[in-house]
């Protein structure tokens, strides 16, 4: 019995030994799992929008802006929103280029301007994550479009040759059939045929009647970003 028990007391160490490795790994493997889902999913966030510094060269008379000016191709819009997932930030991004608009021109000022988006072709990498958010979380059938439409005149918005301006846009954001009064930063620079308009609005979802999705270990902030890179050229 004397000779057993030293054995059996060695035993014991060793199966605790091997279910505390079997744990730290367990632990590791959560934690890396953790970090490359995050790495991953970041990885796929898009840019947010700006005018390009390699944009193209202006082809319009930059002498007399002035005028009705359309909202078109090339044009994107979309969201940005932060979610945590067991700790860990991940942001996630979603883009459509079913963007429409119009805007006036009086001189380098924008006296009006109106974008419209259609809010079901908003689309990340997942059909899951698209599918409650437009079905869920917005409601595109009973409210399919979001606009910002300009309240304010925005002077010395347009610049000449390849330069750009950055100005501030107050203006009326409607999204999930409610209206609020935002401000939105711009960047505007000349590009080809037209001129490129970049913005971000920041906003607080549950202003606007959307709840974010919190599922326990996954939880959607209330705070995100609604973002825009539109070309507009001139003509109705």
């Amino acid at each position: 019995m004397t000779t057993d028990t030293p054995r059996k007391r060695r035993k014991a160490v060793i199966w605790i030994s091997v279910i505390a490795a079997v744990v730290v790994i367990g632990v590791v493997a959560a934690i890396v799992g953790t970090n490359l889902y995050t790495s991953s999913e970041n990885a796929k966030a898009s840019a947010t929008p700006s005018v390009a510094a390699s944009r193209a060269p202006s082809t319009i008379d930059d002498s007399d802006l002035s005028g009705e000016w359309t909202v078109g191709g090339d044009s994107e819009a979309g969201y940005r929103v932060h979610e945590v997932l067991n700790g860990s930030d991940v942001t996630v991004t979603g883009r459509t280029d079913s963007v429409t608009g119009s805007a006036t021109v009086d001189g380098t000022s924008i006296t009006k301007a109106t974008i419209t988006v259609q809010v079901a072709d908003l689309a990340t990498d997942s059909n899951q994550r698209d599918s409650y958010f437009r079905d869920s979380a917005m409601d595109t059938s009973a409210f399919p479009t979001a606009t910002f439409e300009l309240t304010e005149p925005v002077a010395d918005a347009v610049p000449s040759g390849s330069g750009t301006t950055k100005v501030e846009a107050s203006g009326n954001l409607t999204l999930h059939g409610v209206t609020k009064a935002v401000t939105a930063t711009l960047e505007v620079g000349l590009n080809g045929d037209g001129v490129d308009i970049s913005g971000s609005i920041p906003i607080t979802f549950s202003d606007y009647g959307v709840q974010a999705p919190s599922l326990g270990f996954v939880k959607v902030d209330d705070a995100g970003a609604v973002e825009f890179l539109v070309h507009a050229t001139p003509g109705s």
